[in-house]
């Protein structure tokens, strides 16, 4: 399922800057940390990916071992 998200953009005297915000339930399922360093690349004009620089340990992988 995908999360509807809208492309905003803050327009100063000399300078612009686009945001595009994760839906909560989307941060919270990645287990995003405040102040986490992504790095955006272009797949092509219809995607655009994130990717981590420091991968957490898989939730899956801490369960299987308690």
């Amino acid at each position: 399922m995908g999360y509807p998200t809208k492309v905003q953009l803050i327009k100063r005297k000399q300078s612009e800057q686009w945001y595009i915000n994760f839906p909560s339930a989307v941060a919270q399922a990645m287990e995003f940390e405040r102040g986490e360093i992504v790095e955006w690349l272009i797949e092509d004009k219809s995607q655009l990916v994130v990717r981590r620089q420091k991968v957490p340990p898989s939730a899956m992988k801490k369960k299987r071992q308690e």
